[in-house]
């Protein structure tokens, strides 16, 4: 994918001017932020940015005498996890080691109830996000849940490095379903599988949400780990492909975000089932 880099400078500089700067950012389709001296550094994929939708956000930001400049250019075309690839990541202990993540160099001391090899190339989802360890938890949770005791056909939309897909089968899925518009992350999520040897239930498919209309049959648990406004559009698909009484588990966005997909997902009659935060990053589950 080719991303354009954005340079925000924000003056005078606040935490709170820059933490609603990168809010309001996402609606022009950027995916991820890094802090910079008096200001933000954006990344957005060219294909989705919507600079007309930044500018009027910005010519409308709220705090008075805050002026925001910005400059943008391609995003160097590079291994994007070359550091994480070189240096590896320590285990992430999720739910008191219910859950071990691990990247097969650097191993727990103790094994968990559950394990998981992550090797991530140009893909999101080691565990070491906070959205992800969330949607982690949850699955961890809802693995007694009475709706999914007998082993649930799972959808994972924005599969990314495959990890959810993988979770979910460890926890007793019977199938996953995982599709991701990255060609890279489509890849990598099979091999991951492969490693973790549930491949043989694991399907990972190259492509959006459109993809749903080729995939036969209904799913008992949806996962998606993306950002706020693909999770608005893209919400009424999961949707048609959910069963009756499916849970959808959602994350990938603020907590500040959170009513707006609340609303969106009550129009498509759905009901919050649970909501959950970790930082500033929010964690929602339904229930069809």
């Amino acid at each position: 994918m080719k991303y354009f880099e954005v340079e925000f400078r924000i003056s005078p500089y606040s935490d709170d001017a820059s933490d609603l700067l990168a809010a309001l950012a996402g609606e022009a389709g950027f995916e991820t932020f890094e802090s910079v001296p008096d200001g933000l550094k954006g990344y957005v994929q060219q294909s989705l940015f919507d600079e007309q939708v930044l500018k009027d956000s910005l010519s409308d930001f709220p705090f008075e005498g805050v002026a925001i400049t910005y400059d943008i250019r391609e995003a160097e075309d590079r291994d994007w996890n070359e550091q994480w690839e070189q240096e590896g990541f320590e285990p992430i202990i999720i739910s008191d080691g219910a859950l071990v993540i691990h990247d097969g160099r650097h191993l727990p001391e103790t094994e968990g109830e559950i394990s998981i090899e992550i090797d991530a190339h140009l893909a999101f989802g080691t565990g070491t996000h906070e959205t992800t360890r969330m949607i982690c938890s949850q699955l961890l949770e809802l693995s007694g849940a009475p709706e999914l005791v007998d082993g649930p056909r799972v959808l994972d939309c924005g599969t990314g490095t495959g990890i959810l897909s993988i979770c979910a089968l460890k926890l007793g899925a019977t199938e996953a379903v995982g599709y991701d518009i990255d060609e890279w992350s489509v890849d990598n999520a099979r091999h991951n599988a492969v490693i973790n040897h549930v491949d043989d239930r694991f399907t990972s498919l190259l492509g959006d949400a459109s993809i749903l209309n080729k995939v036969e049959g209904e799913f008992n648990l949806v996962l998606a780990n993306i950002n706020r406004n693909i999770l608005l559009a893209d919400m009424p698909q999961f949707r048609t492909k959910m069963a009756p009484g499916a849970m959808l588990i959602l994350s990938g966005f603020y907590t500040a975000d959170g009513p707006m997909l609340i609303d969106k997902a009550q129009t498509l009659g759905l009901t919050l089932h649970q909501q959950v935060s970790d930082g500033d990053w929010a964690c929602l589950v339904f229930k069809s």
